[in-house]
């Protein structure tokens, strides 16, 4: 099984990373958002790590319904 990605592992990014992808995020959005519990994430000490394929589904269908 080498250089294959498990699909049923999600893609757990850090904010920085996510804003990287897209700047049109703001750090501090996404950082509020995890904090209001309306994307799905893990926090690793001081760090937010994302879920990835979750925040682009949530961008995609609920981004707008509700504030952070």
């Amino acid at each position: 099984m080498t250089g294959q990605i498990d699909p049923m592992i999600p893609e757990m990014i850090p904010i920085a990373e996510v804003h990287r992808r897209h700047p049109y995020l703001s750090y501090d959005f996404l950082r509020k958002c995890c904090l209001a519990g309306k994307i799905v994430h893990v926090r690793a000490g001081s760090k937010f790590l994302i879920n990835y394929n979750r925040l682009l589904d949530w961008l995609n269908n609920s981004y707008g319904k509700d504030e952070c």
